[in-house]
């Protein structure tokens, strides 16, 4: 069975802060670096800055936060998000979105994982599987609320978003 691999990465330390900025949906679609090194994997360009649009993607714009599926299979998606310490928040959320900015098929969430917090820095993976198909792209998108559902900026310090495509999908 073959397996087609993009892994992404972002760290505060090595690429700068993220701000975070909420969507219409309440979320923040993680951004991530284009390029190889620091641990990002993508021998198949699913993290394209030229899928998308006409223009080619600048990070940290939306469209850097896209995974484009190179193949037509099961989806094994996986995350992890690390958030600073913030006494405000009552839960952190994350989500796995098709299509999130609405480029192809339309925006179609799932997996929304929804947790509370734990003393010190807030530390989360996430894991998801789904089918995934070459023209829609994917993105990881998080929230932090407080007292109230409001939606605090708390600031990522590390993030991870990886797609591994099995492309053998045997059927009856």
């Amino acid at each position: 069975m073959s397996v087609a691999i993009c892994s992404l990465l972002w760290d505060a330390a090595r690429h700068g802060k993220q701000a975070v900025k909420y969507d219409s949906d309440g979320y923040h679609l993680v951004r991530f670096p284009y390029g190889a090194g620091d641990e990002s994997y993508d021998p198949w360009r699913m993290h394209d800055p030229a899928k998308g649009l006409t223009s080619p993607s600048k990070y940290p714009d939306a469209r850097s936060g896209l995974i484009w599926p190179s193949h037509d299979g099961w989806g094994v998606l996986s995350a992890m998000v690390f958030w600073e310490p913030d006494a405000k928040a009552t839960e952190f959320r994350s989500r796995y979105v098709r299509d999130p900015l609405n480029l192809s098929t339309g925006y179609d969430s799932t997996a929304t994982t929804d947790s509370a917090p734990t003393r010190g820095g807030q530390y989360r993976t996430y894991l998801w599987q789904m089918f995934v198909h070459p023209g829609t792209p994917l993105g990881l998108k998080i929230s932090a609320r407080g007292v109230g559902d409001v939606k605090l900026r708390t600031p990522l310090i590390h993030a991870q978003f990886k797609l591994a495509i099995h492309t053998d999908v045997v059927t009856p």
